[in-house]
């Protein structure tokens, strides 16, 4: 009878133990997740922050020290890919296209509701959001895109390696083809 009675006592104990270990098991999970969330709130953070400079200095570059700014952010391999405008395979390439059709002519704002953030593991970041273009001369906030930039995190230093830039529509309207 002592067999059973303590077979009887080690059953709830099983269970507690198992119970247990589920619970241990588990704990770390929820720990990974809560640290996941507080890391993709740095990264978004950091990228939201970069996008303000990349664009601040893009938004003036009719001034030549800020669109040697402007190139910094680019990696010399950069490629750019436009919806109507079409592809350049390296910064200098798209700089020319930036000095030749944007300096002096339109800034761009992000419509910051619309950026999402993505790690990518032992790279760095896509950004994605929208867009819109507003006139220098009218002040006029006509245009809207979409757009896609991977950044890449080298020794410290953030680097965007390529862009999609698309859906270009007027601001309202559906992109254009």
């Amino acid at each position: 009878m002592t067999t059973s009675r303590s077979t009887s006592l080690l059953k709830p104990i099983t269970h507690m133990n198992k119970l247990l270990c589920l619970l241990l098991a588990v704990a770390p999970l929820t720990a990974y997740a809560a640290s996941a969330d507080v890391g993709q709130d740095t990264l978004h953070a950091t990228i939201a922050a970069l996008d303000q400079e990349v664009f601040d200095s893009f938004n003036r570059c009719a001034d030549p020290a800020q669109l040697h700014k402007h190139a910094g952010y680019f990696d010399a391999a950069v490629e750019f890919y436009h919806d109507t405008g079409g592809v350049t395979w390296t910064r200098e390439a798209m700089l020319a296209n930036t000095a030749r059709h944007v300096c002096g002519n339109f800034t761009r704002q992000l419509l910051p509701e619309t950026l999402e953030v993505f790690p990518i593991k032992d790279f760095g970041a896509i950004a994605r959001g929208q867009h819109r273009f507003c006139d220098s001369a009218s002040g006029k906030c006509e245009g809207l895109a979409d757009f896609t930039i991977i950044w890449r995190l080298r020794d410290g230093q953030w680097q965007i390696t390529r862009v999609l830039s698309y859906a270009h529509r007027a601001s309202g309207g559906t992109p254009t083809r």
